[in-house]
């Protein structure tokens, strides 16, 4: 077989990431659109897109050690097949509840793509030089890939259906498979550790015991011990996997890391982007939608000024970068993602496209300071041969948070919706509130009015869509503050310095 091209290899493990940063983010704009056609109420259409979160968070640690255990060119045949197969069941789903389970499979294969893509690059790009070249490359392929996401989901749900955004991952899935076939070189690591059950297991679970007491906490009661129960299970869980963890020779986590302010910080960074930045092109398309009546189109273009500052800033970071300090650069970027959310729940209280637009700039401007920043900065707290380890601690912390924001938010924005509609409806129709509400949250107005008298329809509908409006400015004044907050933390702990490692090991910065 005739040597492989490095730059294919590049293009085409980018490929795949693109891939997945694509269908992580272009699933947004079409979620009132599943509401509506399924029957869904916001628990439902929040599953759909934390069903494939969990999955990805939870697996991507363990994807890790498959990957370089059994070689990554095998993982990533095996990845794109369930991705493909798992999409077409998205597509043809005939409930909210196929479509939930076919989105968690299709997150098992996303965790198998993205860290046998990424471990592929690393293999493959050697030279200090050519491997930063290779990571701006692929840094780039992700932006555009997330700033093009809302406007294509918003063009295919208008003229096509939603079921197309899945669909359409056959043909680019085969594309690609092809790609891989031809263009990846099979690569293992011998010394790569064996399979950590007993971690994956604990990790995983606890994610799930976390996500389903906040998401079902509206659907049966905060004061349920249901609840409860979920929520202590999921702490109770986490603190098994740290056990578990302890116990192993070459743990998927290295805890010592943790004794280092450094790591923590960089840590906590990722968190704080990816739970105040990164889960607003999932959330913001809501109130486009719900708020302002946008149409899908109109809400996937309505995201255009947070996905082009989001694109931009970056290229102003690196430059920056080499004039102040990590610690600066991390504050920096969350101080303006909190006043970006501030500024956004202003403007939605005001009222109007412009004023939110300008806002959610001033979030995407913050975002894309922080993109790169936040995994640089892990890496380079680890030594070398623990990469693929730090990679994967890195994205699972990403997705994570992405996960519990949607879960923290939504459960604001269902809770605060509800109460504001309790209000302004004062006795009438009490017992419809908790349905009516949860269906417009959403996005499924015709079904929430379909619960009254269709007299009562034309004075409930604007008081509805207001408590909606309502209860979305509290979950921006709360990522606002969270981002404000992080850059405080984040800023006091990345002024430590990096964990003392032998010189040889550590990752290039």
């Amino acid at each position: 077989m005739s040597k492989v091209s490095p730059r294919v290899t590049l293009l085409t493990a980018s490929g795949v990431c693109s891939l997945i940063v694509l269908d992580t983010n272009i699933v947004a704009v079409t979620l009132p659109s599943i509401a509506r056609d399924l029957g869904a109420n916001f628990a439902d259409i929040e599953w759909v897109v934390s069903a494939y979160m969990l999955a990805f968070a939870a697996l991507l640690l363990p994807a890790g050690s498959i990957a370089d255990r059994f070689g990554r060119k095998k993982t990533l045949i095996w990845g794109l097949s369930i991705f493909i197969l798992a999409s077409i069941g998205c597509g043809a789903a005939p409930t909210a509840l196929f479509l939930d389970i076919a989105r968690a499979v299709k997150g098992v294969g996303a965790a198998l793509l993205l860290t046998s893509a990424l471990a592929s690059i690393g293999h493959t790009f050697h030279d200090e030089v050519e491997r930063a070249k290779a990571w701006a490359f692929w840094g780039a392929c992700m932006g555009v890939a997330m700033t093009a996401a809302p406007t294509l989901g918003g063009l295919i749900t208008q003229y096509l259906g939603w079921r197309w955004i899945f669909y359409l991952n056959l043909p680019v899935g085969l594309v690609l498979m092809g790609l891989v076939l031809r263009a990846i070189p099979e690569s293992r690591d011998a010394q790569s550790a064996r399979l950590d059950p007993w971690g994956s297991l604990t990790f995983s679970a606890s994610l799930l015991c976390l996500i389903w007491g906040l998401i079902e906490a509206n659907r049966i009661g905060w004061d349920n011990p249901l609840t409860y129960a979920r929520l202590l299970g999921g702490a109770a869980l986490l603190g098994l996997f740290v056990l578990a963890e302890r116990l192993q020779q070459r743990p998927m986590v290295d805890l010592q890391l943790f004794k280092h302010p450094r790591f923590i910080g960089a840590l906590l960074g990722m968190f704080a982007y990816a739970g105040c930045a990164q889960v607003m092109m999932t959330l913001l398309p809501f109130y486009l939608q719900n708020g302002l009546g946008f149409s899908a189109i109109a809400s996937g273009l309505g995201m255009l000024p947070f996905a082009m500052t989001m694109l931009i800033c970056p290229r102003i970071g690196a430059r920056l970068a080499s004039r102040f300090a990590p610690a600066t650069m991390m504050a920096t970027g969350l101080t303006l993602v909190g006043c970006g959310n501030l500024l956004s729940a202003w403007a939605v209280n005001v009222g109007g496209y412009l004023p939110f637009a300008l806002a959610i700039a001033v979030t995407g401007a913050g975002a894309g300071l922080l993109n790169g920043d936040t995994q640089k900065n892990i890496m380079a707290c680890v030594p070398r041969d623990r990469a693929g380890m730090a990679s994967g601690m890195s994205t699972t912390m990403r997705f994570s948070a992405i996960m519990l924001a949607i879960g923290v938010y939504g459960a604001l924005l269902s809770s605060h919706s509800e109460q504001l509609l309790h209000t302004s409806l004062g006795s009438q129709w009490q017992e419809q509130v908790a349905g009516i509400a949860s269906r417009v949250v959403a996005g499924d107005m015709p079904a929430a009015m379909a619960l009254l008298p269709e007299t009562a329809r034309g004075r409930v509908q604007p008081l509805a869509r207001q408590a909606f409006v309502g209860g979305f400015s509290v979950v921006l004044w709360v990522a606002g503050l969270l981002g404000l907050l992080g850059a405080l933390v984040v800023g006091s702990f990345m002024r430590h310095p990096i964990p003392a490692v032998p010189q040889a090991s550590l990752l290039a910065r």
